[in-house]
């Protein structure tokens, strides 16, 4: 097991903080008073820059560090967020990202166009001030000002070396900062005997003679800021000595205890609010010791909540569980065809394990769709900006958990759905106010759990689908002829086609037709359904019916002549037996299954199966939408845990699988693609109704 590289940690870790940056920004757009989102975004700014400068990425820190002084007059409340400052701030953040992630296609240049324009914005009622280099050093924030140096007492937790941290690394970090004189204090050591050789006893007496800010101080400690105590408090102006190595500083001899204590108390007594106000009172030493433990335990439960995990292992996970599911299902079939009940019940012990260890994989594996949804934010912001059309985005159901599979699966096609919901869907404004509608479109993005699916839905409140200029292209384009007899639903299908488009032209949003077919191929390869509903002039639904996981699905074994196929069970409604009634009723495939008529396909014919038909045939009534549809098998086996196989290329143009297992026996059982059975049966039925038309 190899240990990730430090830089890529970072990397992951800035991901997560731009989020939560970009999330802060777009919200300040609409709420520019909250306080609270100006000190989230500086505090992920403020990470950022201390984890880039200790991972070595000096440009980071740097850029970052304009940034936060540059926008510090909104953090004071001076000016307030415009929509343009924004803007410019999302430029700042996606060059931050660009120099983390691929340093080598940014350019300096950039930056300090970016550093210009925020500082026109920020100072626009002051005369703008020039902009340091990317690569400088850092300056101090504004309102600081410069001391002789720092005393510094330093009390690590006596863990920290477990943990990974080592002090010494630390206090080398600190000597960059300027000229230090260390002293360890060594009244905490124990007798040898009673010594833990992880543990660190040690503590540090520090003064840093070098003129910087406080904040330069605390990013030396960022990431360990849980696992210590830090006092300090300003040196008087004296003569600094000649830098000394720190190893050689470590070599001196210690202070006596009774020097030490006394200062450290001192200084951790001493309030921090005494570097900007001098007449601020001092607090009592004890509140400080009380916050001690609180620390710890918010420190504990943090360890015990989240653990990060590489993708790559889960899924790796989940191959094996997959595995372990087929033998258990093996072992389960030996055990049913012998006598012996010990093996029975060592099997079906077996099967209750392997179900929970399954399922927990599988929630292992579980992602709210949240963490997708904030993806799109931005782009409702760009697009609205771009194309000038004010525009509402509302989320919904972030809590709903999917499979990281799927997540990831599905970005792309929301993407496609959300561009087409603003570029076509929204009107612009000044129609929206001929109609008699808000100037504001509004798009809303929902997720919801609907038994064994997740149901994802684009909804717009624009002017709704066109179908006669949908009609007029598909006619153009010769899908079909002039005349044909066709349903709204039909024709709305045609959005589907490849390089099919209604815009009229070809712009940077939409016009070349690679846009919904893409949607339709993924969603289906994820064996999910989509379906389009429109009112005129009230706007456009779309929803995306996903399964949950694309790894092992609960299924449906059946047997049709000598074949055995499985049925996804989250899609069964109810099994009913074939009478000698409903096969003679009309001619007609359909059953009467309490008073409603239900067609029903028969896969004997549609597999060719070899062979007479079972006398007492099975009918499983599945459903997809709205849409029932029967399908007529010789037995129903039972329940079977799936572990889903995906089919070989040269099986691609077999529509009506979607997939394969293994069975307990070792032989191999086709799955069913429901989606598709179920548009054979209309399309049958839609032929029945032709003929009889006739």
């Amino acid at each position: 097991m190899s240990a990730m590289d430090p830089t890529e940690v970072f990397r992951q870790e800035a991901s997560e903080l731009f989020e939560v940056l970009e999330g802060a920004l777009l919200d300040l757009g609409q709420r520019p008073d909250d306080r609270e989102l100006v000190d989230s975004a500086f505090r992920a700014l403020h990470t950022i820059k201390g984890s880039g400068a200790m991972f070595g990425f000096d440009k980071v820190a740097s850029f970052t560090h304009e940034f936060e002084t540059a926008f510090d007059r909104v953090r004071k409340g001076e000016i307030k967020p415009t929509q343009e400052l924004i803007s410019v701030a999302l430029a700042a953040k996606d060059y931050i990202r660009a120099l983390i992630e691929d340093p080598q296609s940014t350019d300096d240049i950039i930056g300090e166009a970016i550093l210009d324009d925020l500082k026109r914005f920020v100072f626009s009622d002051q005369p703008a001030a020039p902009v340091a280099g990317i690569a400088a050093a850092p300056p101090l924030a504004p309102g600081e000002s410069k001391q002789a140096g720092w005393h510094l007492y330093l009390e690590f937790e006596s863990h920290i070396l477990r943990n990974g941290s080592n002090p010494l690394d630390l206090l080398e970090d600190l000597c960059k900062l300027g000229p230090c004189f260390v002293v360890p204090v060594t009244d905490g050591i124990p007798f040898l005997d009673e010594m833990e050789p992880e543990d660190c006893y040690l503590k540090w007496d520090v003064k840093l003679h070098a003129a910087c800010d406080k904040d330069a101080i605390d990013d030396v400690f960022m990431f360990v800021q849980d696992e210590m105590k830090l006092t300090l408090s300003p040196l008087e102006q004296v003569e600094a000595p000649a830098p000394l190595p720190l190893f050689q500083l470590l070599d001196e001899e210690p202070a006596p205890v009774a020097e030490m204590a006394a200062p450290a108390v001192e200084v951790a007594a001493a309030p921090v609010a005494q570097l900007t106000a001098k007449a601020a009172p001092k607090p009592e030493a004890k509140p400080e010791s009380k916050s001690e433990p609180k620390s710890e335990a918010k420190r504990d439960d943090r360890g015990i909540a989240t653990v990060r995990v590489q993708a790559e292992r889960l899924d790796e996970l989940m191959d094996r569980v997959g595995e372990l599911v087929i033998a258990q299902a093996r072992l389960t079939q030996l055990a049913s065809s012998g006598s012996d009940l010990s093996i029975k019940m060592i099997a079906e012990e077996i099967e209750r394990l392997a179900s929970s260890l399954r399922d927990t994989t599988m929630g292992a594996r579980m992602v709210p769709i949240g963490s997708l949804f904030g993806r799109f934010r931005r782009l409702v912001h760009d697009l609205s900006r771009d194309l000038s059309k004010p525009v509402e985005f509302v989320t919904t159901g972030e809590d709903t958990e999917l499979d990281k599979t799927m997540i990831e699966c599905l970005a792309d096609p929301l993407v496609h759905l959300i561009r087409n919901a603003i570029d076509h869907g929204i009107e612009d404004t000044a129609t929206r106010s001929a109609n008699g509608k808000t100037e504001q479109g509004r798009i809303e993005l929902a997720a919801v759990h609907s038994g064994a699916q997740v149901l994802v839905t684009v909804k717009d409140n624009g002017g709704g689908l066109n179908t006669a200029r949908i009609r007029a292209k598909a006619e153009e384009q010769g899908l079909i002829a002039s005349g044909t007899v066709l349903t709204d639903h039909e024709i709305h299908q045609f959005l589907f086609h490849p390089g099919f488009s209604t815009a009229q032209t070809i712009s940077a949003l939409s016009g070349r037709g690679v846009g919904m077919d893409v949607v339709k191929r993924t969603i289906e390869n994820m064996r999910g359904t989509i379906d389009l509903s429109t009112r005129p002039g009230q706007g456009t639904t779309v929803t995306l019916r996903l399964p949950l996981t694309l790894a092992i699905i609960e299924g449906l074994l059946i047997r049709v002549g000598e074949g055995r196929y499985i049925i996804p069970l989250s899609a069964v409604e109810e099994c009913v037996e074939l009478t000698a009634e409903d096969e003679r009723s009309r001619g007609r495939n359909f059953l009467n299954v309490r008073g409603n008529l239900v067609p029903f396909l028969r896969l004997r014919e549609i597999m060719t199966a070899s062979g007479a038909p079972d006398r007492h045939q099975k009918t499983i009534i599945i459903s997809t939408g709205e849409t029932r549809v029967g399908l007529v098998a010789d037995q129903i086996i039972g329940n079977h845990q799936t572990v889903i196989k995906s089919l070989s290329k040269l099986h691609s143009d077999v529509t009506i699988f979607s997939g394969a297992t293994i069975l307990g026996d070792g032989t191999a059982a086709l799955i069913l693609d429901v989606a598709q059975l179920v548009a054979m049966a209309q399309s049958k039925v839609e032929k029945q109704h032709i003929s009889e038309a006739a």
